[in-house]
């Protein structure tokens, strides 16, 4: 069971990782109108990891014996200046993830939530992942400039990232 306080904080989580796979999804397309189809590639796969993180939250909220409730997720941007400017957004957005989340271990600890503040640190670990991820990007991208050759580089190694479902949790 969880405290209304906790519960309600991650029902907005939900949201919130519902929320960052549209936007992602969004700069999907936004890569795919451009014909930076290895960009795209990589929204796609970080779409499909965000929706992963919702739906893990939402069925620890389940097997907390509690519910749901889901909200409108809001409309995300839909063109950026720039490949670069599309890959600053994501580190901002992931940023702001990451204290959404250190909110909710903020309030674990708290509420003496012990199994919320333990199920979160996977999510701890997961978002010093994200920003290192977009960052990695970001960094390359200033690297190339302007330059097209190491834009179609980047574009190339990029579609090669593949969505792995990690493996279910053994004591589920």
């Amino acid at each position: 069971m969880l405290k209304e306080k906790m519960l309600t904080a991650f029902n907005k989580q939900i949201n919130a990782e519902m929320y960052s796979a549209y936007l992602y999804l969004s700069m999907e397309a936004y890569f795919q109108s451009i014909n930076l189809k290895g960009f795209a590639n990589w929204m796609r796969a970080q779409a499909q990891e965000e929706m992963m993180h919702a739906m893990k939250i939402y069925d620890f909220v389940f097997e907390r014996g509690e519910k749901v409730t889901l909200e409108a997720i809001d409309k995300p941007e839909s063109s950026w200046d720039s490949p670069l400017a599309a890959f600053k957004e994501v580190l901002k957005h992931e940023q702001y993830v990451t204290s959404l989340i250190n909110d909710l271990v903020d309030l674990a600890i708290e509420e003496k939530d012990h199994a919320s503040n333990i199920f979160l640190q996977w999510f701890i670990t997961e978002q010093v992942e994200e920003e290192a991820s977009a960052d990695e990007v970001i960094q390359r991208l200033k690297l190339v400039k302007e330059n097209n050759a190491g834009l179609f580089m980047i574009d190339a190694q990029l579609g090669t990232r593949v969505f792995t479902m990690p493996p279910a949790d053994p004591d589920a």
